[in-house]
């Protein structure tokens, strides 16, 4: 990769990060590609040398955020013993929620969006979680699976309400 692909990928990444910084804030509709511009120190044209319109531009920073929680579930999966294997997911998620707030505001936010393109991302985000923890319960030997990964995936969304909403009263803390 040339010096100028490096570039370009390195300005693609900041242009998604000002995005999640920016919607996550604003909130998407009323964020502009102006705001987004603003926040990477860059001109607005040159959001769309990367990203068609802002629903790009939301669907990218989506994938990103997506891609975060599926990483780290896959590297608590390969090293975690059967026992500590869902306590090890709950505290990888906690440090995602933590450090990557705005990620999973943008997710939040995203969920009650209703363009197919959005929605359908969402749908392959959480389908894609739902798939690696039920996998790695029913391969840990976990009793009722199914059922523990939805409570699972049930206590990631009440995490992530008490976070937004500054009330850890909601997880028992």
């Amino acid at each position: 990769m040339g010096k100028s692909d490096t570039t370009s990928v390195n300005r693609r990444e900041e242009i998604i990060s000002a995005a999640i910084q920016v919607f996550a804030e604003i909130g998407y509709y009323r964020a502009t590609t102006a705001q987004v511009a603003q926040q990477a120190n860059i001109s607005q044209p040159y959001i769309f040398r990367f990203f068609s319109k802002k629903e790009a531009l939301l669907l990218a920073a989506l994938e990103v955020s997506w891609a975060r929680v599926i990483d780290s579930f896959h590297k608590v999966i390969e090293f975690a013993s059967s026992e500590q294997l869902e306590t090890d997911l709950i505290r990888a998620y906690d440090e995602i929620l933590n450090a990557n707030q705005n990620e999973i505001l943008l997710q939040m936010q995203a969920q009650t969006i209703q363009e197919d393109s959005i929605r359908e991302a969402m749908r392959k985000g959480f389908g894609e979680v739902r798939s690696i923890v039920l996998k790695a319960f029913l391969d840990a030997g976990i009793p009722n699976a199914e059922e523990r990964t939805m409570l699972f995936l049930a206590r990631g969304m009440l995490c992530n309400i008490s976070t937004v909403l500054g009330m850890p009263e909601l997880m028992g803390k």
